[in-house]
């Protein structure tokens, strides 16, 4: 194994490990100054000042809530529909909101289009930046699902080699029904004239191994006798 092979995954994971520090920070940052706005909007619009927080959680959260739903279910290969529809809402709710309170809240001398601009910023980064720190953290596919897969490949010789046995087994069966006296001659013929071996008589003859040295040892014993 090369020294490129070794050091490439650890400065990947440092990589990804940098760029997830760097959105977790630039996420809270964008939630931050999207949660103080519309806690101030809500407040503005009447509702009470230790209530208004809650209503800056409801808004961003469903963009973060929705944005990890829509990752989540797209690698499950499950219907997305649902969840980008409440992404897409909790985005314009939080845009308009900020913009909004921008307006409002801005000094006279800066345009309402400069601070309309500014203000919708945040939800933005936050919409944006949530979704990549929910990509980065997805595990990937690794290398053992590719030697599992190709694993199959690797026992299709052993199973052929079954095969063709299998296959001459086959033909030794059905081979047409002769007598006893004419495959022991048969036998004889194999192997004092083709030099045969017991083994390659019997899968001939489809007989067992033992059958063909029984045939031959009355012959071997009557030799040694005399």
């Amino acid at each position: 194994m090369s020294t490129t092979e070794t050091v490439s995954p650890r400065g990947r994971r440092l990589a990804v490990v940098t760029a997830i520090t760097g959105t977790v920070f630039i996420a809270a940052g964008a939630f931050w100054l999207s949660f103080t706005a519309l806690a101030d909007l809500a407040r503005r619009s009447g509702i009470d000042a230790g209530q208004a927080w809650a209503w800056p959680l409801i808004v961003d959260g469903i963009i973060v809530v929705a944005t990890v739903a829509v990752v989540a279910l797209a690698s499950q290969r499950r219907p997305t529909w649902y969840p980008w529809t409440l992404l897409a809402a909790g985005a314009i709710v939080s845009v308009t909101a900020n913009a909004i309170h921008a307006i409002i809240a801005a000094d006279t001398d800066v345009p309402a289009v400069l601070a309309a601009s500014v203000a919708a910023i945040p939800p933005l980064v936050l919409l944006s930046i949530t979704h990549l720190t929910v990509i980065l953290t997805r595990p990937t596919t690794t290398p053992d699902a590719d030697v599992i897969e190709d694993a199959p490949a690797e026992v299709v010789a052993p199973s052929q080699a079954v095969a063709v046995w299998e296959v001459e087994q086959a033909h030794a069966v059905e081979l047409p029904v002769v007598s006893v006296s004419e495959r022991r001659a048969e036998a004889t013929q194999l192997r004092e004239v083709e030099g045969w071996s017991n083994k390659q008589i019997a899968r001939h003859l489809g007989v067992h191994p033992s059958t063909v040295g029984r045939w031959f040892t009355p012959a071997i014993s009557k030799e040694e006798t005399s």
